[in-house]
């Protein structure tokens, strides 16, 4: 009996605690945390700063390679060129790898979401995987669509019957004078020839336009991401490392954006919204992020796993895009393959740039 009246102290005790301690901690997944690093009114010059500094560090890296005609280093024909790009390849797989999927797991892992189902089951993981998938599959789709109106554009049914006509002529040629046969197969084949080499041409455009424009895709969706969460922030300590940090990361990734908007060969006008959209992803973010700042809150659950999720299909589609669209398709080339050399630069870039991106998440 003794013993019974001495527990109910302590059980009430224990009770007392769960129930204070757990409103406790959801209220704190709903507010700012208290720190001394938190200050909205100085936060707020700091944002205007970070949004025309990564506005204009955004378009100097991704119009870098658009100055191929002033600076002959960069033009695409010179190694150079595929070992910047190399190097740009390695910053994207970087990003996906030591930025983006990180802050997906830590986002969709945090305390302020439920143990069922969040704590149970890797969804950044999953998320991430479907993505690299579904951005294969939209990569072959749409290769294979563009591949097709592309030579029916370059084949129309004339063209046939010009060769009809010419095989024609050919066998006229060989009934009345043989040696000219020789003469008339020799072109027939040389054209041919052409015709395949400009097939060949045509489906390597193709191929370079639809991995700009997801690529550009890509990293839209991580840029107004990372824009909204700094901007939602009022913390001016991590803020000011922010800023720098991400006028290096955009720089970078603009490097290997605008190469591919190069290879792309896209008009002026087309090539002008690229470099914009992908300029002011960010500094919207920021400005959306500071709009919302009264009613988004960081670690509240429902942007816990918004932005977790977006942060995963991001990194999924970053990852496959670095690793099979980048960098497979340049050390597969003939041209890596044939230059040794070339190729061990190559690597070096690559190896630089997922390392300065790597170093570069110690402020993300």
């Amino acid at each position: 009996m003794g013993t019974n009246s001495d527990l109910k102290p302590t059980i009430s005790l224990v009770f007392i605690i769960i129930v204070l301690f757990t409103p406790k901690t959801l209220a704190e997944c709903e507010s700012e945390s208290v720190d001394s690093c938190n200050d909205k009114e100085k936060a707020l010059p700091l944002k205007i700063v970070a949004i025309f500094a990564i506005l204009v560090t955004s378009m100097i890296g991704v119009s870098l390679s658009f100055g191929r005609r002033s600076i002959p280093a960069l033009s695409p024909e010179n190694d150079l060129f595929m070992v910047v790009k190399c190097f740009a390849g390695g910053i994207i797989l970087g990003t996906g790898f030591m930025h983006v999927l990180p802050d997906s797991f830590d986002m969709l892992g945090s305390d302020c979401l439920e143990e069922k189902p969040w704590h149970e089951f890797p969804f950044s993981g999953l998320v991430a995987m479907f993505s690299a998938l579904f951005t294969l599959m939209v990569d072959s789709l749409a290769t294979s669509f563009y591949s097709k109106k592309s030579s029916d554009a370059v084949i129309p049914g004339s063209h046939t019957g010009a060769v009809g006509g010419h095989e024609e002529q050919e066998m006229g040629l060989v009934v009345s004078v043989g040696h000219f046969h020789v003469h008339a197969n020799g072109h027939h084949h040389a054209a041919i020839e052409a015709t395949k080499n400009e097939g060949a041409a045509d489906t390597q455009l193709v191929r370079y336009r639809v991995v700009a424009m997801v690529l550009e895709l890509g990293i839209i969706i991580h840029s107004v991401v990372i824009g909204l969460s700094m901007g939602a922030s009022n913390n001016t300590c991590s803020i000011k490392g922010l800023i720098a940090a991400l006028c290096f990361h955009q720089m970078f990734e603009g490097i290997g954006l605008g190469g591919c908007i190069i290879e792309a060969q896209y008009k002026l006008l087309k090539r002008v919204v690229l470099v914009l959209f992908f300029s002011v992803t960010t500094p919207f973010g920021i400005a959306l992020g500071i709009r919302l700042s009264r009613i988004y809150k960081e670690n509240s659950p429902s942007a816990l796993i918004t932005v977790g999720m977006l942060n995963a299909s991001s990194a999924g589609l970053l990852i496959y895009m670095a690793l099979v669209d980048l960098l497979s398709a340049n050390f597969m080339s003939p041209r890596l393959q044939n230059n040794i050399k070339l190729q061990l630069k190559s690597y070096v870039a690559v190896f630089l740039g997922a390392t300065g991106m790597s170093v570069l998440a110690k402020w993300n």
